[in-house]
């Protein structure tokens, strides 16, 4: 079977968690549990999911108790919150519980350090021209 995660485009409230793809139910539909993940045995269109990388070795429509010894075998989990992507959407969604204030600290914190690097960069440019001459 193939682990993936919900669309952050698909609705409800298992938006963004992993799902393990336990049997294929149409072309438009799949049967997904995420034992780990806190997300149900249910169907989902094919529209909503997002394939992952991680796979884990099951058999077709495998019991929720099979899925979550299979994934933790795998550390699945571990390998999502290791990966780019989880980092990704972690960023954002820390970024989105910012308040004004911390928005403003922020900018002001990108602010300096791109005042001290524009300062090095000068100097190295103007090391440069000089040993040019």
């Amino acid at each position: 079977a193939v682990v993936s995660t919900q669309s952050t485009g698909a609705h409800g409230d298992d938006k963004g968690k992993l799902v393990a793809i336990v049997d294929v139910i149409d072309q438009n539909r799949a049967l997904v549990d995420g034992p780990c993940s806190g997300v149900g045995r249910k169907d989902i269109n094919f529209k909503a999911l997002h394939l992952t990388p991680f796979t884990i070795p099951i058999a077709h429509s495998a019991r929720s108790g099979a899925v979550r010894k299979a994934w933790e075998k795998a550390e699945v989990t571990k390998k999502w919150s290791e990966s780019t992507w989880a980092k990704k959407l972690a960023s954002r969604e820390k970024r989105s519980q910012l308040s004004d204030f911390d928005r403003f600290k922020l900018m002001k914190a990108k602010q300096a350090r791109n005042r001290i690097i524009n300062i090095e960069f000068g100097k190295l440019r103007n090391a440069a021209r000089k040993a040019k001459k």
